[in-house]
């Protein structure tokens, strides 16, 4: 067995940041060094200079659409888990709006095959509710499945669950943790109808935010708190985009700790409604992004952990997709290559520290979902590590672009920080050590594996 050595570094675990070497020996974390390391260990380990470079664990995105199976012509797991990995992201839950949905055990399973022969990363899936498969969500293992994903407004496809007790009976019956899009169905078809009248067919871009208005997405997610507190059941809100949702949120409770927890999506904080101007339907997301107070609100609710986890809600469609009228233009973009770079273009602007953008997107995701052994440098832990050049400029453009869409609307943008090496369960997946060079290299010879949890 092969010691691989990373020497050196600056590691941001856990609150701090301190410099040392990690020996990973197979796939963990065999000893983290703060102190003088023999010759002997040196001479007999492949070494990772990682002098000046910043260790962090894995990222874990617990919000992506790879569109595998059904719908690659868009993305699929290979591609899009190869983007990821460049992104320094090691782990990923992907969500069950593919074709066929996710929605019965059987179909469960046969994503998982893909994944165990095209993943790159880490990988779980989220199983979907409808209005009637509650028997197959009573089946689905909490031990080896992330969560039960439910749509409280018709994002894509025909997964909206609008049954009252329906949702009740999921909420009080089920032990998996349930996630949830949450935008009241009835306002944004009344306001889609007002604006049908003004405008036909031709309805703005900018308008978008206002047809998925506040009160459409404040009052879905006051139901689905109101219902799970009523039924004390694990509740992750997804992609929170207002101010006035971050109201119905707790601070200063350790999120492990918490009955109710939310994520926020780096488009909701790295975006605002000034810029449909520019970009228009490249950023038309569901939920809307918002106005430039709603982003200030959600970053201030997530530095005081009212907001648990960052992740990405990456959703590919092709160019030609997207290039369309406000109607016919799907919702949703890529962005699970460009999330870490684009949190740490946040830390250069000394909007957030270090240790908090590893908290939110790496140590916070393992514990919500407990997943077992990773999300932290530890010994003993999956060596799923990302290590980061914070001085090393790069602009996004299409020869660099890893996502199967080859689009994306940071293009043009130039980050401060480069992601140098991606480490998964031990093994080196991604370099881009080159600092004359924007694109990296893979090395292909193991996947990543199915992500088991402490339940």
């Amino acid at each position: 067995m092969n010691n691989i050595l990373i020497h050196n570094g600056l590691l941001v675990n856990e609150g701090k940041i301190f410099k040392a070497s990690i020996l990973i020996q197979g796939k963990k974390i065999k000893h983290i060094f703060q102190n003088t390391i023999s010759d002997d260990l040196i001479n007999n380990s492949i070494i990772i200079n990682a002098k000046g470079k910043y260790v962090l664990p894995g990222i874990i995105d617990d919000q992506v659409h790879f569109r595998d199976p059904g719908l690659t012509h868009k993305a699929d797991i290979y591609t899009e888990s190869k983007a990821a990995v460049a992104g320094g992201v090691t782990s990923f839950m992907d969500m069950p709006n593919t074709k066929p949905q996710t929605i019965t055990n059987e179909l469960l399973e046969k994503k998982y095959e893909i994944a165990s022969k095209s993943a790159l990363s880490n990988y779980s899936f989220y199983f979907g509710a409808t209005n009637d498969n509650l028997n197959e969500i009573l089946k689905v293992d909490p031990a080896t499945n992330c969560g039960i994903k439910i749509f409280l407004g018709a994002s894509t496809g025909n997964m909206l669950v609008d049954n009252p007790v329906t949702l009740e009976n999921i909420f009080s019956k089920t032990n998996l943790l349930i996630a949830v899009h949450c935008e009241d169905e009835n306002i944004i078809q009344n306001n889609i109808r007002k604006f049908k009248d003004q405008y036909g067919e031709n309805v703005p871009i900018h308008l978008h935010p206002v047809i998925r208005d506040t009160e459409a997405c404040y009052k879905s997610s006051s139901m689905a708190i109101q219902l799970a507190k009523k039924t004390k059941t694990r509740l992750h809100l997804l992609h929170l985009s207002t101010e006035k949702e971050t109201q119905l949120l707790e601070s200063n409770i350790p999120a492990a700790d918490k009955l109710i927890t939310a994520e926020v999506c780096v488009h909701h904080l790295w975006f605002d409604d000034n810029d449909y101007n520019r970009l228009g339907t490249l950023i038309k997301w569901n939920p809307a992004i918002k106005t430039g107070k709603d982003k200030e609100a959600l970053f201030s609710a997530l530095l005081t952990d009212k907001i648990d986890i960052i992740a990405t809600d990456h959703a590919p469609h092709t160019l030609s997709e997207k290039q369309n009228t406000y109607f016919k233009a799907p919702s949703g973009g890529p962005f699970v290559q460009h999330s870490l770079v684009t949190m740490l273009e946040f830390y250069h602007k000394k909007t957030i520290t270090l240790e908090k953008i590893v908290e939110k997107m790496c140590h916070t995701p393992a514990e919500i979902f407990r997943i077992k052994n990773r999300g932290f440098l530890r010994e003993g832990f999956f060596a799923d590590l990302a290590i980061v050049d914070l001085e090393n400029n790069w602009t996004v453009n299409k020869n660099n672009l890893l996502y199967k869409c080859k689009w994306s609307p940071l293009e043009g943008q130039t980050f401060k920080s480069k992601v140098v090496y991606t480490f998964v369960n031990g093994n080196l997946v991604y370099e881009n050590s080159n600092s004359n060079k924007n694109t990296g290299k893979f090395y292909e010879d193991h996947m990543g594996e199915r992500l088991a949890f402490d339940r």
